[in-house]
């Protein structure tokens, strides 16, 4: 019997939630990237095309290819994801510096678009995260 993944399930939220933003949709109007984004455990393959996500499936999948990675443990989403998370575990590359989550790729896409993707991996806390 599989255990539920509380982080996995909130990010599958982030297409309907990202759905429901339009001004972070128009925010990401000029990007089209693949990405690698999730947790340690559990990553999927994203397609990002005018700021919304196209296609989103479970890692890992033979000869898939992505421009960067962003993955963070599931115990940094659960605290990034609080309604209030404390100092150091409130943003993206707070999580990076602190050896809770890698960046690893061509972090060009990712750097200029960094707004939208803080945003958009913001989403699930208000819609309760992974609790």
């Amino acid at each position: 019997m599989k255990k539920s993944n509380p982080v996995g399930a909130a990010f599958m939220q982030l297409p309907a939630l990202l759905e429901q933003n339009a001004a972070l949709i128009e925010r990401g109007r000029f990007l089209e990237v693949n990405c690698l984004l999730g947790a340690t455990d559990q990553a999927y393959h994203v397609a990002i095309r005018a700021g919304r996500i196209v296609g989103m499936d479970p890692a890992p999948i033979l000869m898939r290819s992505w421009t960067f990675s962003y993955l963070a443990t599931p115990e940094a989403w659960t605290a990034f994801w609080q309604p209030i998370p404390k100092a150091g575990w409130h943003d993206l590359l707070s999580l990076t510096k602190r050896g809770a989550a890698t960046l690893e790729g061509d972090i060009k896409p990712f750097m200029t678009h960094l707004q939208y993707f803080k945003d958009l991996l913001a989403l699930p806390r208000s819609a309760g995260g992974a609790a």
